[in-house]
């Protein structure tokens, strides 16, 4: 059955699932949805014998129906390659009693990487399916992990090239050196002055810019994202939940059919949705709990079922969840008001304009498989420092706000369904937070000399990601303001 695409903004614009990868974001401003949600066409007992490449194909042909087998093989086949550090490529470790799904073995060792390895051979390859001569550039804001995972997947990859806006003061250190060294004739990454909401919101200006369109067609250029608002971004995702209920299942540490929870530290929301998505397709899930920072404008949400982004932004040692936009909500509410364009349009509207919205009663309803959780900065390191501890196991602080999350959940409910927290970054990439919170004694020491500190007391080798990091010489230094943008953009493309 082919599944095809529409807006959530808007009636009628169906599109092949190609063209919603080269678009990445819909005429209207909506994001792409497809028209029915695929159930899994193999029985879990079979895809538990698989790989994790097997267990992509499974998934992804069921959303990516204009792919032929062969082109759909392929862009998996370079995906998921040695540049894992693990066969596995998302291995699944139990600890104090939970499973951690570490989606972090990648080249930049973040989550990330599960979808941005596979997102520019999908994209060049829908590119090829659709006739498209013009250069894609690909436009995009990144809290932090996004950027560089997108740039090594795009980076020096024909036909395409990419320019990343990134808060200036809004990553960590790890994370920004490891953007501003990022080699590639085709990249670009620029820091402004805001933050990640002015970044998104300035790419998101940009993507609705009819005119800015006009001339970069003019100059043999399209824009197309690398954002979880991309669909080519979504369905990846989706694929290491059913891997990781097909793991236990394979295990035996659950039987057929049991449920699990799955608990993700969520910032933009497309994590989580994935895991929704998955759930959709067949995977029994109980609890999709979803973990937020102190920026809890996603936990409010669900409590109350209004969302208000009008408050204050903090900056946390959590950087990828310090959002106040949840871009891939608009997924969601879309889904719970019954696929009704007209009133998901009312509503993002509603956000652009006072910066809140109010969903009925009967979509609250809707939503009652998720489970809103949060954790502060001092519950966060003291969960790093408790993981520690008691099992020797070192996690990053956005792991943390989900473990943290999840035990005083576990604590309050008595639920003691089996439950996997999505680990979606190594602590190599967060040293300084996470040894500060494990002891003080390294507090003020070097980001690179907490990296050969926190190899000993975890037992594990530095990643390649960090060691080649150390020496590069920074390739990227522009800085603008959050109003100049566009007007980099244009010339980056020589406008």
């Amino acid at each position: 059955m082919e599944i095809k695409y529409q807006s959530t903004r808007s009636e009628g614009t169906e599109v092949t699932a190609s063209q919603a990868i080269l678009k990445g974001l819909a005429d209207d401003g909506g994001l792409f949805v497809p028209k029915t949600i695929p159930a899994l066409d193999v029985p879990l007992a079979e895809i538990a014998k698989m790989s994790y490449q097997e267990t992509a194909y499974e998934v992804m042909k069921l959303f990516f129906t204009d792919f032929t087998e062969e082109e759909l093989k392929n862009c998996i086949r370079r995906a998921y390659d040695s540049k894992f550090d693990t066969q596995e490529i998302a291995p699944l470790v139990e600890k104090d009693g939970t499973y951690y799904l570490e989606l972090f073995h990648g080249a930049t060792i973040a989550f990330k990487d599960m979808a941005l390895s596979i997102l520019p051979h999908l994209l060049t390859t829908s590119a090829r399916k659709n006739h498209i001569s013009n250069e894609i550039v690909i436009l995009t804001a990144t809290s932090g992990d996004t950027g560089k995972a997108a740039l090594a997947g795009f980076a020096d990859v024909e036909g395409t090239s990419i320019i990343v806006f990134y808060p200036k003061n809004g990553v960590s250190a790890i994370q920004e050196r490891q953007m501003v060294t990022q080699k590639g004739a085709n990249t670009k990454v620029v820091g402004i002055t805001g933050n990640f909401d002015d970044a998104q919101s300035g790419v998101k200006a940009m993507f609705n810019n009819k005119d800015l369109a006009k001339a970069m067609d003019a100059k043999g250029y399209q824009f197309s994202s690398a954002n979880s608002i991309n669909i080519g971004r979504l369905v990846p995702q989706v694929v290491y939940y059913v891997y990781a209920y097909t793991r236990l299942l394979a295990d035996g540490a659950i039987q057929e059919g049991e449920a699990v929870n799955f608990v993700v530290p969520t910032g933009n929301f497309g994590n989580i949705l994935a895991a929704f998505y998955a759930k959709n397709m067949g995977i029994p899930v109980a609890k999709l709990i979803c973990a937020s920072n102190e920026n809890k404008v996603l936990f409010d949400f669900f409590e109350t079922g209004i969302y208000d982004k009008n408050r204050e932004f903090i900056l946390t040692s959590s950087p990828s969840m310090d959002i106040l936009i949840s871009s891939n909500l608009e997924r969601l509410i879309y889904k719970i008001a019954g696929e009704d364009a007209g009133a998901t349009a009312d509503m993002m509207a509603a956000l652009a304009s006072t910066g809140k919205y109010t969903i009925t009663e009967d979509m609250k309803a809707q939503m009652k498989d998720f489970i809103g959780g949060w954790a502060d900065e001092e519950q966060t390191a003291a969960e790093i420092k408790r993981m520690y501890e008691t099992t020797r196991y070192v996690m990053d602080t956005h792991t943390a706000v989900a473990s943290a999350v999840y035990h005083d959940y576990k604590q309050k409910s008595g639920d003691t369904t089996k439950t996997v927290i999505a680990s979606t970054a190594s602590p190599y990439k967060f040293g300084t937070s996470v040894m500060g919170a494990i002891s003080d004694t390294y507090k003020g020491m070097d980001d690179f000399a907490l990296i050969d500190e926190l190899s000993k007391v975890s037992g594990t080798g530095i990643p390649q990601a960090v060691e080649e990091i150390r020496s590069a010489p920074v390739l990227h230094d522009t800085v603008c303001e959050t109003a100049d943008m566009q007007k980099t953009v244009e010339e980056i493309l020589g406008l």
